[in-house]
């Protein structure tokens, strides 16, 4: 997409996020630490543009996200795929019918050489939810998709007022590294 507007590309998948943020005027990022959303969460702390901070929760992150929205302001979480197990109520008591567009970043765990048994349910689990939700969801695993699906499922979200989950496989960031 940048390229085609005469922009050179962003050379990392964690730029294409920041970069898209900021294109579509999504100033507010709650988080929930996470090892591979590590570069993104310090680029948006590092950047004037973002209010950001971390959340003991992702529900917590969805209530500050939702209650920006009715206030006037776009918002984003970052969190990682267990995280994501705690979020059907929310989802479908606030974010779904009162037609918030909360955009989700979800860092892929459960999957690729996964070590954490937990880890991997989650991950079968997630997407399923998704479509029990009506929820649009995506998985992205190419750099050269990548911003067409961020850019545009955040303009969906945003004019159809509804959420969206973006899944960052770790064909995409690498995934977490683990220690021998």
């Amino acid at each position: 997409m940048a390229a085609a507007e005469g922009q050179t590309s962003p050379r990392a998948w964690h730029e294409v996020v920041l970069q898209a943020l900021k294109r579509n005027d999504i100033r507010l990022v709650p988080y929930v630490p996470d090892r591979v959303l590590t570069t993104l969460i310090k680029d948006i702390h590092a950047d004037p543009f973002f209010t950001t901070f971390p959340t003991a929760r992702e529900e917590e992150a969805v209530g500050i996200v939702s209650g920006a929205w009715m206030g006037g302001m776009r918002g984003a979480i970052l969190m990682q795929t267990s995280g994501f197990a705690t979020l059907a109520n929310v989802l479908a008591s606030l974010a779904i019918p009162y037609q918030i567009p909360l955009i989700m970043f979800v860092s892929e765990r459960g999957t690729l050489g996964e070590f954490n048994y937990g880890q991997s349910l989650v991950c079968r689990t997630m997407r399923p939810v998704l479509d029990s939700l009506a929820m649009e969801h995506h998985t992205a695993t190419r750099l050269d998709e990548f911003e067409f699906i961020v850019d545009r499922s955040i303009k969906q979200a945003i004019t159809t007022q509804a959420p969206v989950a973006l899944i960052l496989s770790p064909l995409l960031t690498g995934g977490k590294v683990f220690d021998k």
